[in-house]
């Protein structure tokens, strides 16, 4: 319940400061976001209270699933199309995706080994998590100093759309993709970083370092794929590539939970994440590719939007499966085959739309 009322409240924050950030300001709504992270972080670590849990997980920004939340990615993804030319913007993101992948990498990393060196030093478990939880917040008043920083250049350079959605003539094609990625997202709700690291617990007896370098393999391999993700899109196109590099990874998927030994789980986990990011940079640089310049930020922030909507409702159904022993390995079958289903309906919708540049 708690971290679908995370998501949720990341729904509403999202959408209100991403579709008016093309006409406010997009500086301003990333430092009004990072204010937000680390609010929310000093009240988990300060609270013993499920209520003042739930109001700061829903008001605040705070990441259930270790990859980033809140409104900075899509407003950050309009920036970076701002300043680029439209050749080189799937190479940027991809570079984008790689560095984010890097730094989620190192933060699970770094929150394992911390908490686990923490115990060992006569620290009980919740002072460690609670120190953890601490080093986020502060980590939001950094982005907010770094944000305080960024260039006029980012923002957009024509009249913003006056809308309540901030997107016009895009609004059809915007709200497909928003269906498509809503269940995609519900689909990864289910495996979701933390109920993958729960479940290696659970199966296995994993120690939290040992969590922390799993992960920290994982995204860096899902970094580095991103690389890769740009060169495929330039020969085959960026729809094409979404799908083809996405479907076996969902096949990887539904395989983790049948590995019966650890080591073989970790592999067939490593090897899916080195191709399952393939499809981010190109999906970002996709869905800035078929709207205005004016429409950008909301078009990424109602297509982010509907990701967090459907990830927010799978951890619901993940939790019931998860307090049964028996079915702890469920949610890989409903997330690989959702996923799957995903990936045909998006070639059949858009394998024909090719965004202006690629068309060039």
């Amino acid at each position: 319940m708690l971290l679908t009322l995370t998501l949720a409240g990341d729904t509403v924050v999202s959408l209100y400061l991403t579709t008016r950030a093309d006409r406010i300001g997009r500086r301003r709504m990333l430092i009004i976001g990072a204010a937000l992270m680390a609010a929310a972080g000093l009240m988990f670590a300060s609270t013993r209270s499920f209520v003042w849990l739930i109001l700061a997980g829903t008001i605040g920004v705070i990441s259930p699933s270790g990859n980033e939340v809140g409104p900075f990615l899509s407003i950050e993804q309009a920036a970076l199309s701002q300043v680029v030319p439209a050749r080189s913007r799937t190479a940027v993101f991809a570079w984008y995706t790689l560095a984010g992948s890097f730094a989620t990498a190192a933060g699970a990393l770094s929150g394992g080994t911390l908490a686990q060196r923490l115990q060992g030093a006569a620290m009980t478990p919740l002072e460690s998590y609670r120190t953890v939880v601490l080093l986020y917040a502060a980590l939001g008043v950094l982005l907010l100093f770094l944000f305080t920083r960024l260039s006029p250049a980012a923002e957009v350079r024509v009249p913003a759309m006056q809308n309540v959605f901030g997107i016009g003539a895009s609004r059809g094609v915007v709200f497909k993709l928003s269906g498509l990625f809503a269940l995609d997202s519900f689909a990864g709700g289910f495996v979701v970083q933390s109920f993958a690291a729960y479940w290696f617990y659970l199966r296995f007896g994993v120690d939290p370092r040992t969590l922390g370098a799993i992960f920290f393999g994982a995204n860096v391999l899902a970094g580095v794929s991103a690389l890769l993700a740009s060169r495929l899109a330039a020969r085959f196109g960026l729809v094409k590539t979404m799908v083809f590099t996405h479907l076996p990874s969902n096949l990887l998927l539904i395989l983790v939970p049948l590995m019966p030994t650890l080591p073989l789980a970790i592999l067939v986990l490593l090897v899916r994440f080195s191709i399952s990011q393939m499809d981010v940079p190109t999906r970002q640089s996709y869905t800035m590719a078929v709207v205005a310049p004016e429409e950008r930020s909301a078009a990424a922030g109602i297509t982010g939007v509907a990701r967090t909507t459907g990830a927010a409702i799978a951890p619901v159904f993940a939790g019931l499966l998860f307090a049964r022993p028996a079915l702890i390995s469920v949610p890989f079958f409903i997330a690989g085959t959702l996923k799957v289903v995903y990936d045909l309906l998006l070639y059949r919708g858009f394998a024909a739309r090719h965004p202006p540049d690629e068309t060039a």
